[in-house]
C-alpha cells in the first residue's frame, strides 16, 4: 500500500506542525488523514507567507480569506473551515493567535440565558432538556417580543397565536411537549417580575387522548437480527453489540447508554448504575451475557481515549459518544439486518413486551423499566392480545 508522503511546513506555522502532528495522533487520526492535515496546514502557512502575515494574525476571518481563496484555485480537495477548526484549536491553546472574540449578547440572548440558569440552578434539570426548552424560548421570544413591545407586553393572544402557527405543524405528543416547555418559560417571566401576568394560565391544553394506541415494539426475532448484524470481528462491531445488549436486555434509554462511565459498573457486586431521568440513579445486575460484551469490548475494541465515557467514537477525533450516535448505531444495525428503521427506545419496548410474554407481572417490568409510576408500564398490558380476547364482551349480536 503506498504511503502518503510526509507534509513540509514553510512559513510562520512550521514550528507547529509536528505538535500538530502529535495531538492529531492522539485524537485517534492514522499517518495518512493526518498527513492531510498536515498539508492543509501547510498550505495556509504558505499563502499567509505570501499575504506578509504572521501567525498572530490568523484570525478566524482571515482563515476564511484562505478557504476561498483555495477554492478559487479549483483544488481536487480544497480546505474547510470545518476540517481547519482543529488547528485553529491547538494554536489558540497556545496562545498564538487571537481567541474567539464572543460578540456582545442581545437583549433576548440576555433573557434567555437567565431563563437557563433558572432552569439548572433552581429546576435541576438535565442539559438535554434545559437545552430544548431554551429553544422554545427563542422561538417563542423572538416571534412575540415585537409584537407585544417588550416582555411585559406579553398577553395570552401573543400566546395562542405562536401555539397555533407551530402546532399546525407538529404531532399531537410533540404539540405537548411543546406546551409544558410553554408553560415553563411563562411561569419564570412571572416569577422573575417581567411580566405583570401569569401567562401561564393561559396556555390551552393540546387535546389527545391518553395511551389510545398500541406501544410500537419488535419480534425477539427481529432483535436477535439487530445483535447477530454487528461484525464483531471489527472494533466497531464489537462496540455495538454491547450497546445493543444493554438497550435490549437492560432497557436502558440512549441517554443513560451514553452517559455510562468505568465508574458506574461495580464488577465484583455484578452491577451497573444507571443515572436515569430527573436525576434518578438506580443499581441493575449485570446480566453475564452483558458482561461479556461489556469485557470484550473495552479489552480488545475501547480505543485509548482521556475520558471516563466507557463508550466512544471509532473515528477521529476520538470522543465519548452522543444520545443520538446511539439511535444511529440502531438504525445502521436495521439497515443491515434489513429490517425498517426503528430507534433505540424501540428495543426498551421489545424488552418489555417479551418479559409480558414469559409471563412477567407489571410490577417486575416496572422495576426493570425503572419506571416511577405503574401506569407508565400499564400501557403494555395492550400487547398481550390474546390474554384480551379472553376478558373481552363479544359484541351485541354476535358470537365470540
Amino acid at each position: 500500500m503506498r504511503q502518503q508522503p510526509r507534509a513540509r511546513v514553510v512559513g510562520p506555522l512550521e514550528p507547529f506542525a509536528e505538535g500538530y502532528r502529535l495531538e492529531l495522533a492522539g485524537l485517534g487520526f492514522r499517518p495518512g488523514p493526518i498527513e492531510t492535515r498536515v498539508w492543509e496546514m501547510a498550505r495556509l502557512s504558505r499563502w499567509a507567507a505570501v499575504q506578509g502575515l504572521g501567525v498572530s494574525d490568523l484570525s478566524v476571518d482571515r482563515v476564511e480569506e484562505f478557504v476561498v481563496f483555495g477554492r478559487g484555485l479549483g483544488l481536487w480537495r480544497p480546505a474547510s473551515m470545518r476540517s481547519l477548526r482543529l488547528l485553529l484549536d491547538h494554536l489558540r491553546c497556545r496562545d498564538v493567535i487571537p481567541p474567539v472574540v464572543v460578540a456582545e449578547l442581545t437583549p433576548l440572548e440576555e433573557l434567555v440565558g437567565r431563563y437557563r440558569r433558572w432552569l439548572v440552578v433552581d429546576r435541576g434539570l438535565a442539559p438535554s432538556t434545559v437545552r430544548r426548552y431554551e429553544g422554545s424560548a427563542f422561538r417563542f421570544l423572538g416571534s412575540s417580543l415585537a409584537a407585544a413591545g417588550g416582555v411585559g407586553g406579553l398577553t395570552g393572544g401573543h400566546v395562542n397565536a405562536f401555539l397555533l402557527g407551530e402546532c399546525s405543524r407538529l404531532a399531537v405528543g410533540s404539540a405537548k411537549g411543546l406546551v409544558n416547555e410553554l408553560r415553563s418559560l411563562l411561569r419564570f417571566l412571572y416569577l422573575e417580575g417581567l411580566t405583570p401576568l401569569a401567562l401561564a394560565t393561559t396556555v390551552p391544553p393540546v387535546a389527545g387522548w391518553r395511551d389510545t394506541g398500541l406501544p410500537a415494539t419488535l419480534a425477539r426475532s427481529d432483535v436477535q437480527a439487530l445483535m447477530d448484524s454487528c461484525d464483531r470481528a471489527q472494533p466497531m462491531g464489537t462496540r455495538d453489540f454491547a450497546m445493543m445488549l444493554l438497550l435490549a436486555r437492560l432497557g436502558l434509554r440512549s441517554a443513560e447508554v451514553a452517559g455510562l462511565t468505568f465508574a458506574d459498573v461495580d464488577w465484583r457486586a455484578g452491577e451497573i448504575t444507571v443515572r436515569g431521568k430527573g436525576r434518578r440513579e438506580d443499581r441493575l445486575p449485570l446480566p453475564v451475557e452483558v458482561g461479556e460484551a461489556l469485557v470484550a469490548y473495552l479489552s480488545q475494541a475501547r480505543p485509548d481515549v482521556d475520558t471516563r465515557q466507557l463508550f466512544v467514537t471509532c473515528c477521529a477525533p476520538r470522543r465519548g459518544i452522543s444520545a443520538g450516535m446511539v439511535s444511529d448505531i440502531v438504525h445502521g444495525a436495521c439497515r443491515r439486518a434489513g429490517l425498517p428503521e426503528v430507534g433505540a427506545h424501540r428495543l426498551r419496548h421489545a424488552l418489555a413486551t417479551e418479559m409480558l410474554a414469559q409471563g412477567a407481572a407489571m410490577v417486575e417490568i416496572s422495576q426493570v423499566l425503572r419506571h416511577r409510576d405503574l401506569a407508565t408500564t400499564a400501557i403494555y398490558a395492550k400487547v398481550n392480545l390474546g390474554a384480551l380476547r379472553q376478558v373481552a364482551q363479544p359484541w351485541p349480536g354476535t358470537g365470540r
